[in-house]
């Protein structure tokens, strides 16, 4: 959910470029045009008011122009990918957030687009790809697998070897799950692993391959090849390397509450993830949101405004999320929400799975700015200002008075952070 300070600055843009569109129009009349005939005039008068300011519109309008393309990936599905700028700017790549679209980057970016050209995937079963969910349960390790598909493929197009890159939330947990492949104990696992596979090390080494795969998550991550990340600068918007709480840190997703907010998530999943993976009646597609109990709809739609509220830190923006998230019995019957089944497969695996890639901190040699919410509830300042201290090269900055939703509490300082970043290159 973002807040409507984000279309109030697309409104300011459209019209600060209706407002230049409009200081190319030419005078009513013209000493020669005073002597032709009417019948000549108008038609003439037609063409230069209309063509005349809509082509210079369109010039103006050229670098904001949006294009969609479908990026094949490591397993032949197709990416939506939003692309905003003129092909021959420098690229950057912003990852979204959980639930999130990726086009909600657009205020941000739109008025950018003539110096950069910018990037903007959307995740499986989010956003455009709603229609394509995360194949595997460990969903953070596969979006990880696309976006080095889409690093490379950024890289191959405008003949750079790296790419500046912001993500938020959800979308900076892939890009630490990227510097950890990068880390140089994932170099020492990738090459055990291509061993194993030629049937070159010895059964107790084979064993402990084995039992290190399964704790990772248990999931068949595809085999990286490159040897250096693609990643020339990177923009952490309040994210932690790390998910769950550990005795030597408790900066994970809700800090000290962690316990009881999990508890509060897995009672809801329990309700609800039989439903998940249920056909309708046909038996040919899962069920659509609205064919799901009444109950349990509340309950996925109230556990879903309870996140928002916590990432909200502004009283502006709770009252927004409370107002924009209130569905009543009526709307609910009729409420589409084809990205409900994504969102309760991605809680299942946080809740079960040990995202933790503090292991990659101290060789990130990528320069770092962590961009903090100074009243974030998801990931304590504290501890997040603690991963900057590990990070090699690091910066912070913290935006008094936002939470982990900084481009919802906080747009304009958002936007000028995001600027601050990339002209400093």
């Amino acid at each position: 959910m973002w807040s409507s300070a984000l279309i109030h600055l697309m409104r300011q843009m459209l019209n600060t470029l209706k407002n230049k569109a409009s200081a190319f129009k030419p005078s009513s009349r013209t000493a020669a045009s005073a002597k032709m005939p009417k019948s000549k005039l108008k038609p003439l008068l037609s063409k230069t008011l209309l063509t005349k300011p809509l082509g210079v519109a369109n010039q103006l309008l050229q670098p904001y122009q949006i294009q969609l393309q479908h990026w094949v990936s490591y397993d032949g599905s197709q990416i939506p990918v939003t692309i905003v700028g003129s092909p021959s700017a420098t690229p950057v790549l912003l990852l979204h957030a959980f639930g999130m679209d990726a086009r909600q980057f657009l205020p941000f970016v739109l008025p950018l687009a003539g110096q950069y050209c910018f990037y903007l995937p959307h995740f499986r079963g989010f956003g455009l790809a709603a229609g394509t969910p995360s194949s595997e349960f460990n969903f953070i390790e596969q979006y990880t697998n696309d976006v080095d598909v889409i690093l490379t493929q950024i890289c191959s197009k405008h003949q750079v070897k790296s790419v500046d890159v912001a993500a938020i939330s959800m979308g900076a947990l892939v890009m630490w799950a990227h510097f950890n492949r990068y880390a140089p104990h994932a170099q020492t696992d990738s090459a055990q692993a291509e061993d194993k596979l030629a049937g070159e090390v010895e059964t107790k080494a084979e064993a402990t391959f084995e039992t290190k795969a399964k704790s990772n998550f248990e999931t068949k991550a595809e085999p990286t090849f490159e040897t250096k990340s693609k990643v020339k600068r990177y923009l952490n918007i309040d994210q932690s390397p790390i998910v769950h709480n550990h005795a030597d840190w408790q900066g994970g997703v809700f800090g000290e509450k962690q316990a009881e907010v999990f508890e509060q998530f897995n009672t809801v999943l329990q309700a609800t993830l039989p439903y998940v993976n249920q056909q309708s009646a046909n038996g040919q597609t899962t069920l659509a949101f609205t064919q799901l109990p009444h109950q349990v709809k509340r309950q996925i739609t109230q556990m879903e405004t309870a996140f928002s509220l916590l990432s909200a830190g502004r009283l502006a923006s709770q009252l927004f999320i409370k107002a924009s998230g209130y569905l009543p019995d009526h709307k609910l019957a009729v409420y589409q929400h084809p990205t409900w089944q994504q969102k309760l497969r991605g809680l299942q695996a946080y809740l079960e799975l040990p995202y933790d890639y503090r292991d990659a901190l101290p060789v990130t040699q990528t320069p770092v700015t962590m961009l903090i919410g100074a009243q974030s509830q998801l990931y304590d300042p504290k501890w997040q200002r603690q991963v900057a201290n590990i990070l090699p090269n690091a910066q912070v900055i913290e935006i008094a008075g936002s939470g982990h939703a900084i481009p919802l509490d906080a747009p304009l300082q958002f936007s000028r952070v995001l600027k601050q970043f990339l002209v400093s290159a």
